[in-house]
């Protein structure tokens, strides 16, 4: 059976000094644009066999995501052009792998961040990808604007703390022409919540994460030449969203509870709920799926994932076991 080709969607690299790397890795450039940098999943949808296919970071077809952009996106877009893979951000709460509830969303969403050519990779120039979402009535994430290179600094900056203030994750700055790669800037309020995220399931979780998250605290701290105050209260965020969601997991363990990830779906079909389950089992995750509950003509499902290595570490320790 003949079968598709889809290519991967290459990783983005982040800056830690935004004023150095701007004139340095754009320097061929003479502006840049910058959009927002939605704190979701990111998802590849082509066409496949006359049907859009979602696809996760991993290459995997999930299933629940497919059904979600089924009903979110026209299909007359694959039918035009069928060679075009739109990658996007899947946001909202009922989110499986995600779940936020920053966005005001009642329940998931689809934002294009850019489209490329399904043979080769190849995208689309910035504002070619957002007309054509307009003409079909896709959604794309928030375009701030494009700014020369020389000013594009003190420009980010700001828009770093007014999402940050905002509780939202940071921006993706490109090339308008993307010929030269785009890059990430996070702002300091999503490091410090995928930290409290994450040191939940402290033993699940590679070092690499944590450390990662805490040195760019350092840098964004020294380029925007913090005062003393501001020094120790970006400190004090850090070592809270460090610590106390820890303690909060070694108490809970301590109680004889499990600690697990919550989350859930909201689907059409029963159907897709099964498949879904397969999807994370096939993914070596162990979830616990709560009965469907009908809300309106979908059903709502609460999902458990079980952070084994957590539990267990927490369970060592706490009856004796040494570090």
């Amino acid at each position: 059976e003949p079968y598709d080709i889809v290519r991967g969607f290459p990783k983005i690299s982040r800056t830690l000094m935004l004023y150095p790397s701007l004139l340095k890795h754009f320097s061929s450039c003479k502006s840049v644009v910058v959009e927002e940098k939605m704190n979701g999943y990111n998802v590849r949808v082509a066409e496949v066999r006359k049907h859009p296919v979602a696809l996760t970071r991993g290459g995997l077809a999930c299933p629940y995501t497919t059904e979600k952009v089924a009903g979110m996106l026209p299909m007359e877009f694959f039918e035009d052009y069928p060679l075009l893979v739109l990658c996007g951000e899947i946001v909202g709460p009922d989110n499986p792998y995600v779940p936020k509830d920053i966005y005001g969303i009642e329940s998931l969403d689809f934002f294009v961040f850019d489209i490329r050519e399904k043979l080769t990779g190849k995208p689309l120039p910035v504002m070619r990808r957002r007309t054509l979402m307009e003409e079909y009535g896709i959604k794309s994430v928030r375009m701030f604007g494009e700014y020369p290179i020389t000013e594009a600094g003190g420009s980010i900056t700001r828009i770093i703390k007014e999402l940050g203030a905002a509780g939202r994750e940071g921006v993706v700055i490109k090339d308008p022409e993307m010929a030269v790669p785009p890059i990430k800037y996070t702002s300091s309020q999503s490091n410090c919540a995928d930290l409290r995220h994450a040191f939940r399931f402290y033993n699940d979780y590679g070092r690499d994460f944590f450390f990662s998250r805490v040195v760019r605290e350092g840098y964004m701290s020294v380029e925007w030449d913090e005062s003393e105050d501001d020094r120790l209260r970006r400190c004090q965020q850090l070592g809270e969203s460090l610590l106390l969601p820890l303690i909060e997991t070694i108490k809970k363990k301590k109680r004889g509870e499990k600690i697990t990830e919550d989350s859930r779906i909201r689907v059409r079909s029963l159907e897709t709920v099964s498949k879904f389950a397969e999807h994370l089992r096939h993914m070596g995750i162990d979830a616990i799926f709560d009965a469907p509950q009908p809300a309106g003509d979908e059903y709502l499902v609460r999902i458990r994932k079980i952070n084994q290595s957590t539990n267990d570490k927490t369970d060592a320790v706490l009856s004796g076991q040494m570090w």
